[in-house]
């Protein structure tokens, strides 16, 4: 019933002729929204599997650190 009501509103506020092209314009702008968050999504995996391989180097050089440094007091 409300769904209704809010599409008599739409038709007489903007009229039926316009009902197409606003429908086509509403429909490009989510399209373009769900690209833009694709993207940062993408760009948030790329960041935090470059930190993770960063750290897991980082923690591999001080376990050879670690490890030559205990075999040279030996």
């Amino acid at each position: 019933m409300e769904l209704a009501f809010i599409l008599m509103i739409v038709v007489l506020l903007f009229g039926a002729n316009k009902l197409p092209e606003l429908a086509r314009s509403s429909g490009q702008a989510m399209g373009e929204f769900r690209k833009g968050r694709q993207e940062i999504e993408r760009e948030l995996k790329e960041a935090t599997s470059v930190e993770a391989s960063a750290s897991r180097a980082a923690e591999r050089e001080d376990a050879e650190l670690i490890e030559s440094e205990s075999g040279a007091t030996d």
